[in-house]
């Protein structure tokens, strides 16, 4: 008697997933068949709602903790940001890590959150010293935190100029390698032509890859357009300097 009421047990299970199947995926396409397969496994009884309209109403609620998640997530992400912002402004570097690391855990499509840890990963790299019980290699580390966060921000929004420049300076001042900034600072050139310290450093990384004729004409283009005459003076006296170079 017992295993003939399982049986009729797993008929009826199986008769209400095939009626819930049959109506919904008309009325509300395939995510709904998961989300009735979802809802079935998490049930205490270990099977779905027995009716339609308790399938309906549990589906609702359902979908109506998802959005409230996705809200919630979205709201944490931007406090974890803003906070992180707030560091950075005090120059709290490895605090401004931390935020951010739980910034990016909410909101991993962020470019902004993966510029500002590459920045604050910099710094602290660059900031590290060998203290004793210091571990090792933690200056390497933050170095190539920093490239990745650069990287994944470019990836996610490749005409964000912040990252690209970021990148190049740690490529070219810090790790040197000035081969691989200079893709970064020529597309930071295009996006904020009028920036000059982007070219300056556009110059000199000409310089460090041995295209000195390149160099010559991004500092006569400082000499032309800067406003600032301290810039100007600067960037002719590097252009003198490079062609007493190429004449000595």
């Amino acid at each position: 008697m017992k295993v003939k009421e399982v049986l009729s047990g797993i008929v009826i299970v199986a008769v209400v997933f095939a009626v819930v199947f049959g109506v919904y995926s008309g009325a509300r396409k395939k995510s709904h068949r998961e989300l009735a397969k979802r809802i079935a496994e998490l049930s205490p009884k270990g099977g779905p709602p027995e009716t339609i309209e308790g399938l309906s109403k549990a589906i609702a609620l359902y979908e109506d903790q998802i959005a409230l998640n996705l809200k919630e997530g979205v709201q944490t992400a931007t406090y974890w940001k803003i906070l992180a912002t707030r560091y950075i402004d005090k120059k709290l570097y490895n605090e401004a890590l931390k935020a951010l690391e739980q910034a990016v855990y909410y909101n991993n499509e962020d470019p902004t959150l993966f510029y500002l840890t590459g920045l604050s990963a910099g710094v602290v790299a660059k900031s590290s010293l060998d203290f004793p019980d210091t571990e090792e290699n933690l200056r390497i580390r933050y170095f190539t935190l920093a490239e990745q966060a650069y990287l994944r921000s470019i990836e996610l929004d490749p005409d964000y100029p912040k990252p690209r420049y970021g990148l190049a300076i740690l490529y070219s001042f810090e790790l040197g390698r000035p081969l691989e900034a200079l893709p970064h600072l020529e597309h930071y050139a295009e996006l904020l032509p009028r920036d000059m310290n982007a070219l300056f450093a556009l110059a000199r990384v000409y310089y460090q890859t041995g295209n000195n004729e390149r160099a010559l004409e991004i500092y006569d283009r400082i000499v032309r357009e800067a406003r600032d005459q301290n810039q100007k003076a600067e960037a002719q006296k590097n252009r003198e300097f490079i062609l007493e170079m190429n004449n000595g």
